[in-house]
């Protein structure tokens, strides 16, 4: 799936997304690669062309809207979220909203302190060394979770203040569950207008997940035979079927296609002179059962 392919089909023949006022450069390939991901995707391509239009308009010396870029993630773990954060980092580079467009990943023992004066102070170097990128925020709600004497509101106000006074150059992502996220945003009714972005990451299906799998095989010059395909895919549809909100979703996958290259090491150490085929191939005795992935 292109980029462009996400858009609304109205939007697709638009010149901002031409070669020539979209840079094919690796970060939009990047995000092009990623299994899955279409409503991200979409949304994305609506904030990235709604950036770039602006700028035109400017150059235009027409009236042009500033980019509030501040977003919330929302999904369980595995669902991709810290992996776009650090693409679209790069994606803003790219297109010249933030300067530097790298990615700090914060929690809230990054950012809450054990006495007064001590959370504003660790709070504002995180947010200095995440100046020029994104700062990702994951499981935000942790922050709001201890009582009224706790330094995470502190934290927060820190970093609101910093949101406006540096919009230009740093976009904060809340991330985490979303139940946790919604309630964390309704507790705080002036927090949930400084993020006007709001992207919700679903769960794979076990089609797209067995297409991940073969993805990190391929990018490691592994391959897999015909009756590891049929076991990995029964596998990962047997895994969507009884998961629970904890189970990992790609994170569970990556770890999977890890466990096999062991057990293939494990299996083919022994072997004198392997050929290429013995070295690439993973079996299906390479796959472990479901037991062993708990």
């Amino acid at each position: 799936m292109r980029f462009a392919d996400v858009l609304p089909e109205r939007s697709q023949p638009s010149e901002y997304f031409s070669p020539a006022a979209m840079p094919r450069k690796d970060s939009f390939l990047e995000l092009e690669r990623l299994i899955g991901l279409k409503e991200v995707k979409r949304t994305l391509a609506e904030v990235t062309a709604f950036s770039l239009v602006q700028n035109k308009r400017t150059q235009l010396q027409l009236k042009a809207y500033p980019s509030v870029l501040h977003m919330v993630f929302k999904g369980n773990p595995g669902t991709g979220k810290t992996t776009v954060a650090r693409i679209l980092g790069r994606i803003f580079n790219d297109i010249g909203i933030l300067s530097k467009g790298h990615l700090v990943e914060v929690e809230r023992a990054d950012l809450v302190g054990e006495y007064i004066g001590h959370t504003a102070q660790k709070t504002r170097e995180m947010l200095k060394k995440s100046m020029g990128g994104i700062m990702f925020i994951d499981e935000a709600y942790s922050l709001n979770q201890g009582g009224e004497r706790d330094f995470g509101k502190e934290a927060i106000s820190t970093i609101v203040k910093s949101m406006v006074d540096s919009r230009d150059n740093l976009v904060v992502i809340l991330a985490g569950y979303s139940s946790e996220t919604e309630r964390f945003l309704k507790s705080n009714p002036g927090l949930r207008s400084r993020f006007p972005i709001h992207i919700d990451f679903a769960d794979y299906d076990g089609e797209q997940l067995f297409q991940i799998a073969l993805q990190i095989y391929s990018e490691r010059d592994y391959e897999i035979s015909n009756r590891c395909r049929w076991k990995l895919k029964k596998h990962l549809n047997d895994f969507v079927k009884n998961r629970h909100p904890h189970s990992g979703n790609a994170r569970y996958v990556r770890n999977l296609v890890e466990k096999s290259i062991r057990l293939q090491a494990l299996r083919i150490i022994d072997i004198d002179n392997p050929s290429r085929r013995d070295l690439v191939l993973i079996e299906d005795m390479d796959l472990p059962e479901p037991s062993g992935m708990s």
